[in-house]
């Protein structure tokens, strides 16, 4: 099934697909949060250290499968398949935009 993401969060998979953490990075705000596996991480310089780390910890893939909204953020579900403890998994990808980028994520079970 293929559904029609907002242009931020495609740009963020497809960058993420890409294993370029630079490329993700450049998707959020200067001063964005990303809250991923228990910890928080704020500003381009930790999300990009961030997503390095996990490309190179996991080798995985993403499929977002359903897209809704909880109050101000986007809800886009995802089936995520790799080398990773539980895979596969669904995950939910909990996104806040600003104009044409992300302001905040959480990447929750």
């Amino acid at each position: 099934m293929s559904i029609k993401l907002p242009k931020p969060i495609a740009d963020y998979f497809e960058a993420d697909g890409s294993r370029d953490a630079e490329a993700v990075a450049r998707c959020f705000t200067h001063g964005a949060i990303v809250r991923d596996e228990g910890h928080t991480h704020v500003g381009r310089d930790a999300i990009r250290h961030w997503k390095a780390g996990s490309s190179r910890k996991y080798t995985y893939t993403v499929e977002p499968f359903t897209l809704g909204s909880d109050g101000s953020r986007t809800v886009v579900t995802s089936h995520v398949v790799g080398d990773f403890p539980g895979s596969p998994v669904d995950l939910r990808y909990f996104f806040i935009l600003d104009s044409e980028q992300i302001a905040e994520l959480e990447i929750v079970l």
